[in-house]
């Protein structure tokens, strides 16, 4: 489904909700409570200007007495093909947030990544995709970024382990185009960017780590690796993934430190394009 096929569809969603919250003669306010989110919140998901989680829309079904619509029109909606089926929930989660910390050991964060730099880790992994395949990766991928520009845009912040800044993707060109990108949101401060270098030793984390914060929703955290990841909103589990991260920013340089050694980076991948 298209990005605008789809943002209709949600509108959809939004305008249905309305309509069978009137019929049942609720305000915003009194929905919101029995489903444990705020008013402003109902008026923001009519207005398609946020995704209810599938938990939500189970609750609003049960309320509103629908008979499961709203849970069957969320899940279609978020059965994006793009992305993995582990992953599509995620993205949804990810326009939802209010806050994002995230933690990459190998490779520039997907919110962060230039088209060029997706199109070489999509062929890393899929050497022989046709050029479709590809270019359907990039536009969902440069789609997830304008979250850091819409009028919700979350909090972000972001560790990199040195690894990212310095291992090619796509070639010196491609990678040193990639750091200035995200050195150039951390100046925009459209992101709080450290890096963890290699002298800090081995991390507290090894893998990808997610964290998502929400206004009026508990926590979850997401952790992946090459082919599976992992939604977790048990709070115990998550306050252990957060302790992680907690460490993994403790270690890290400072934002000011940092955004001078990913620019440092990108000159020495600049100055291995003008020897070659």
């Amino acid at each position: 489904m298209a990005n605008g096929s789809r943002q209709a569809a949600w509108e959809f969603f939004g305008a249905e909700l309305k309509r069978r919250r009137e019929d049942a003669d609720l305000t915003q306010v009194e929905l919101g409570s029995r489903v444990f989110v705020s008013g402003g919140y109902i008026g923001q998901f009519e207005q398609a200007i946020r995704k209810p989680q599938l938990d939500v829309a189970h609750r609003i079904d049960g309320v509103l007495q629908t008979d499961g619509i709203f849970e069957r029109l969320c899940r279609k909606l978020i059965d994006d093909k793009r992305y993995a089926e582990y992953f599509a929930g995620v993205v949804e989660l990810e326009r939802q947030a209010a806050q994002i910390c995230e933690f990459e050991p190998t490779v520039v964060p997907g919110l962060l990544q230039t088209p060029a730099y997706t199109s070489a880790l999509t062929l890393a992994t899929h050497p022989f995709a046709a050029d479709e395949f590809i270019e359907e990766r990039v536009t969902a991928r440069v789609e997830r970024a304008q979250i850091l520009s819409g009028p919700t845009r979350p909090l972000y912040w972001v560790v990199v382990h040195e690894t990212v800044l310095r291992v090619p993707v796509g070639g010196p060109d491609v990678t040193a185009r990639a750091l200035d990108h995200m050195a150039d949101l951390a100046d925009a401060r459209r992101v709080v960017l450290q890096a963890l270098p290699f002298s800090a030793g081995a991390p507290a984390n090894n893998g990808s780590l997610r964290l998502m914060e929400f206004e009026d929703a508990p926590p979850v955290a997401y952790t992946e690796t090459s082919f599976s990841g992992t939604l977790v909103d048990d709070p115990a589990m998550v306050k252990r993934a957060e302790r992680a991260y907690d460490l993994l920013r403790g270690a890290a340089l400072s934002p000011e430190a940092s955004l001078a050694l990913v620019r440092s980076a990108a000159e020495d991948f600049r100055r291995c394009t003008s020897t070659t």
